[in-house]
């Protein structure tokens, strides 16, 4: 019994020393909920909402960094056209009360950070069926909200907790652990001398032997080509490969800037396995290089709108491409583009 105690102990006292979170994305009924490498969880409605959107967020830790939006948006809502938000809010079909003091008011926008409002309002809402708009189609579905709630409050170990939104408890705030510390991923000179003339060419020539003997299935009438300096030594080397009706797929190598030169492919691969997924290797689609930053974006569309899908960033480190965010949103509902959409992995 001793030696068991003892060991239940170990496993409550590992986590706090976890050098990160495992990121998470689920769907409760019509949530979705994200949680990132930082234990910072998002959540908020999705589907048929025609543009009428609730959006929370939570920190983790002891401390109560929360937030939370209602807001009119989305190519079907014409703006400054539309009535303000706030008088037409309805819950369960009849006016919507904000529960709690502090309140920021705009046209289309009802937003709170303070913990104490936000925890009225939540408790106010939880159990309801939807808010919607007065003479309007639109709808926030509350199906799952609980549930979702639930799921933040578990994943930052806050149940049984003052802090807990649904499992609350009498533990003091400082029982919740608090987030791991940021990863940070180092940057090279950015100030990489500049192509000659003859460099240049003799990199795009060698380029096109590259190009000419790969086995991409792209007519070789539309594959692109481009180099890029990374550091005095090194270039970056981009061909496209592969093309579908909105994603493309590039190859990429770490070139050497002397004769003769060396190549090396890249490979991109995450540091956690995605969810619905059962592999870590990411492939270059869409693939932009931001040659002030010395990143390198991917980004994978789930459809052409570019509503949904996975978008990465990866900073040459001097040695190779290692990933400074993760952002990805499963659901297509015409809401937000890929740099708002929810994180799975941040670094400094």
């Amino acid at each position: 019994m001793h030696y068991r105690l003892i060991f239940l102990l170990f496993l409550a006292w590992c986590p706090s020393f976890t050098s990160w979170a495992a990121p998470a994305q689920q769907a409760f009924g019509d949530w979705l909920v994200t949680c990132n490498n930082q234990n910072f969880c998002l959540a908020r409605n999705v589907g048929n909402h025609r543009g009428l959107v609730m959006t929370l967020g939570r920190s983790a830790g002891a401390h109560t960094d929360a937030g939370l939006r209602i807001e009119l948006g989305g190519p079907e809502n014409l703006l400054p056209k539309t009535p303000a938000i706030a008088p037409r809010l309805l819950f369960d079909g009849r006016p919507l009360t904000l529960a709690g003091e502090r309140w920021q008011v705009a046209p289309w926008l009802l937003s709170t950070s303070d913990s104490a409002t936000i925890n009225r309002f939540l408790q106010h809402i939880q159990d309801g069926q939807a808010i919607s708009l007065k003479q309007g189609n639109q709808s926030i579905s509350l199906a799952g909200l609980k549930a979702a709630l639930l799921f933040i409050d578990d994943r930052q170990k806050r149940v049984g907790s003052e802090t807990a939104w649904i499992g609350k408890g009498d533990e003091p705030p400082l029982s919740v652990p608090p987030a791991p510390a940021l990863k940070s991923v180092a940057r090279v000179n950015p100030t990489a001398a500049p192509f000659s003339r003859e460099e240049l060419n003799d990199l795009l020539d060698y380029g096109n032997v590259r190009m000419n003997n790969s086995a991409c299935s792209l007519d070789p009438q539309r594959r692109e080509i481009w180099v890029t300096p990374l550091t005095d030594e090194k270039a970056l080397l981009i061909q496209s490969c592969e093309s579908g009706a909105y994603n493309t797929i590039y190859l990429a190598w770490l070139v050497s800037r002397e004769k003769p030169f060396t190549a090396r492919q890249i490979n991109l691969r995450l540091p956690f396995l995605p969810p619905d997924s059962d592999s870590r290797d990411i492939e270059l689609v869409n693939a932009t290089f931001d040659g002030k930053t010395q990143e390198l974006t991917t980004l994978e569309k789930l459809r052409g709108a570019g509503d949904c899908g996975v978008q990465t960033r990866w900073r040459y480190d001097g040695q190779r491409f290692r990933l400074v965010r993760y952002a990805g949103m499963p659901v297509c509902d015409n809401w937000q583009g890929p740099d708002a959409w929810p994180t799975l992995w941040i670094t400094r």
